[in-house]
């Protein structure tokens, strides 16, 4: 019996929703041109819409199609996975993206597809969609195709010179967990094809021609093996190391039915999928290491119940309090409620003059916690050894005899 399309749309768009790697950051943005020309990556006319749970979304997200050769236990799509199935056409994709997009209701599409028949063949169909919507349709919006690390390199090739970004997931955080739940996949498979991309947008980059120029991104499923958060960590850094990634995602996993009894029986605690993007933020951007991370935590976890950057300071309270006024640019990074901008405003600002607390209150919102760990011009904080007075964040009063020492 022929599904509709409605039908698909539903059945394929669920199927999507545990890809999280679909934001659109890092995107030059294209321009519509010419009269038939739609979409923009950039500029008014975006609306979102929202998921059931409450996520903002503004690309439509689906799947090509959710048949899959591959069983991997933590899949809801896997082959012998009892769900509905669909697939959509290489023009049913075109045409939804193009009418959602004209309705405001995205700014651009996510295609990811289970592989059906061959690597090759789904991949190609992928590479048709926007290929399609770019040159016969002048689409200028995001576009952002999850590739298949089987498929020939000729089909990535062409992918990235349609598409905005490019993903291949590494599905778990270890090759282990890899080979125990999806034995199908390949790791060193996975890692030599995100290699090959990395190569191609760094080579497109020196000739300043256009390739994936929103760079590449994988996702990882957190929870569904024994990986610490260390050692989803430690495999993130390796990955941002080695391939340049602009971002790795991190997904809780969620129980499916008819699961496999290796699999987790409940997912893992949403916060800890929250610390791991703290976490990750405080490797690309504030300089710490993944050991200095799991320092705060205990038995290669993160500590749920405050940041990892909160975590830090307070177990290594002997590096604070730093002065605002003389702190070199990394030890003001890690001072709790200090973000990266707040620091650059802070050593911009007193080169003209001394800081007090009130110059500090004016260049950042993250006072409240900052408090504690700062010395400035009118402000030396009290000597704290409570663990749960730092912990809420409560600020304390100012004092002028330095307790710290």
């Amino acid at each position: 019996m022929e599904v509709s399309l409605a039908k698909k749309l539903r059945i394929l768009a669920d199927a999507a929703k545990y890809d999280a790697s679909c934001a659109s950051s890092g995107s030059k943005g294209r321009k519509a041109k010419g009269p038939g020309a739609v979409g923009s990556t950039t500029g008014a006319g975006i609306c979102h819409s929202y998921t059931p749970d409450g996520r903002c979304v503004s690309l439509l997200k689906v799947l090509l199609t959710n048949y899959c050769l591959f069983d991997c236990a933590y899949c809801v799509n896997r082959r012998s996975s009892n769900v509905p199935r669909a697939r959509f056409s290489v023009e049913e994709v075109v045409d939804l993206t193009l009418g959602f997009y004209k309705r405001n209701y995205i700014e651009g599409l996510f295609l990811s597809s289970g592989i059906a028949r061959t690597p090759d063949r789904t991949m190609e169909d992928m590479v048709r969609v926007a290929r399609i919507l770019r040159r016969d349709h002048g689409f200028a919006g995001y576009i952002h195709l999850k590739t298949i690390p089987d498929a020939s390199p000729w089909l990535i090739e062409q992918a990235g010179l349609w598409a905005d970004r490019l993903s291949i997931n590494v599905e778990l955080p270890t090759a282990a967990g890899l080979g125990a739940l999806a034995p199908e996949k390949d790791r060193g498979l996975i890692e030599a094809a995100m290699g090959q991309m990395a190569e191609r947008i760094s080579e497109a980059k020196e000739e300043k021609r256009r390739f994936a120029p929103a760079g590449q991104s994988t996702q990882m499923i957190i929870g569904a093996d024994a990986a610490t958060d260390e050692a989803v960590l430690t495999s993130s850094s390796t990955l941002y190391g080695k391939f340049g990634l602009r971002r790795v995602y991190y997904s809780a996993f969620s129980p499916i039915p008819d699961a496999s009894s290796v699999l987790p029986v409940k997912s893992p605690p949403l916060r800890r999928e929250n610390r791991l993007y703290q976490a990750d933020w405080l490797l690309r951007y504030y300089g710490f290491s993944v050991d200095e991370i799991a320092a705060g935590g205990a038995g290669g976890m993160l500590d749920l119940d405050i940041d990892p950057k909160l975590a830090w300071a307070l177990k290594y309270r002997d590096r604070f309090p730093v002065d605002v006024n003389t702190g070199s640019r990394e030890l003001l990074l890690r001072v709790p409620g200090l973000g990266v901008k707040t620091v650059s405003r802070i050593i911009a600002a007193r080169r003209h003059t001394r800081l007090a607390l009130d110059d500090v209150r004016r260049l950042t919102a993250g006072l409240k916690r900052a408090t504690p760990f700062l010395i400035a011009s009118d402000h030396r904080p009290v000597r704290l050894t409570d663990r749960l007075f730092l912990r809420d964040g409560v600020a304390p009063r100012p004092v002028q005899l330095d307790l710290f020492g």
